[in-house]
């Protein structure tokens, strides 16, 4: 077993130096979180409609439409003046640290329907940020792992993998699946615009309107956790053809709040903090638990962190 993950975003990946972060802007703009660029914002949720507590329906005003339009940070010309929502909010202090316990997780898909109601995701489960697998292990070894609808519904009594129907088991438990926001980030790197970048507390976003959607970043992911956006009305950003992935909920996390499926998650199978905050049980969720990352081996750094059964399948 590996040993468990610092999660401070600056570790060094084995073999050398890590790799340096892709420029997030030009060198006449500066970034700026959406939850930077109107008040308003700050006590408005960012779905379209109430969903079990989450937020505020939005009323009409002169930031509304324009400023609810983008889902993602942009790029303002480096003379504009910015009046934070959070006057004291230091980015690069943050450790943000997402902690996955797959021995808590039922399987509800609850955390599904709050992230597509919260980003505006696409309802077809081939479209997601956050999804949940069922990996079941039959008497005679063999693992068989589905995902139907992306677990927004549940799970059916037996699992829908080809070749499982009938046969006994013998362990099984359910894995919830997002960004893994990695330190050393495969898709910053791969992008030929910079639409994907990474905030100064290390949150890897995509600007959907630098976006090509050529979808290197895609297939550069070695989770899994990209998709490029339908024609759809439902969509981010309102904005078809470029990349999508889970961004943490960031408009959430560097407004106080906890990522949506975090929020959510009825058994606390999901649990998101600062690691630098020494008031923040993340603290103990990660570190003394011993949680550790998916595939280590692939280099990334990831920095969402699992506990539970499944770091036994691996």
């Amino acid at each position: 077993m590996t040993e468990p993950l610092d999660p401070s975003p600056a570790r060094e990946p084995a073999g050398g130096p890590a790799a340096p972060a892709a420029d997030p802007a030009p060198g006449d703009a500066v970034l700026v979180p959406l939850a930077d660029i109107a008040t308003e914002v700050g006590q408005a949720s960012l779905t379209r409609r109430a969903f079990l507590g989450f937020g505020l329906s939005v009323a009409g005003g002169v930031a509304g439409a324009a400023v609810l339009g983008h889902l993602f940070p942009v790029f303002i010309s480096a003379e504009d003046t910015v009046s934070p929502l959070i006057p004291d909010y230091n980015p690069k202090t943050k450790a943000w640290t997402f902690v996955v316990d797959t021995g808590r997780c039922i399987g509800c898909g609850l955390c599904v329907v709050a992230c597509k109601e919260e980003n505006h995701v696409p309802e077809s489960s081939e479209f997601t940020r956050t999804w949940v697998e069922r990996h079941v292990e039959t008497t005679d070894g063999t693992l068989y792992v589905d995902s139907p609808d992306a677990g927004i519904n549940g799970f059916p009594p037996e699992s829908t993998a080809p070749g499982a129907a009938g046969k006994p088991v013998g362990s099984a438990f359910f894995e919830p699946r997002l960004c893994m926001q990695c330190a050393d980030s495969p898709c910053t790197a791969v992008c030929p615009v910079s639409a994907t970048y990474k905030t100064e507390d290390g949150i890897v976003l995509v600007d959907a309107r630098r976006c090509i959607g050529c979808g290197f970043c895609v297939v550069s992911c070695p989770y899994g956790a990209r998709y490029i956006t339908p024609a759809d009305e439902d969509t981010p950003a309102s904005m078809p053809g470029v990349a999508d992935k889970c961004t943490w909920c960031y408009h959430r996390i560097n407004n106080g709040h906890k990522p949506a499926c975090v929020e959510i998650c009825p058994v606390g199978a999901r649990r998101f903090g600062d690691a630098n905050d020494p008031n923040d049980d993340i603290r103990t969720a990660a570190l003394a638990a011993g949680a550790q990352p998916l595939h280590p081996e692939y280099g990334t750094a990831p920095r969402v962190l699992y506990l539970g059964p499944v770091l036994q399948e691996a």
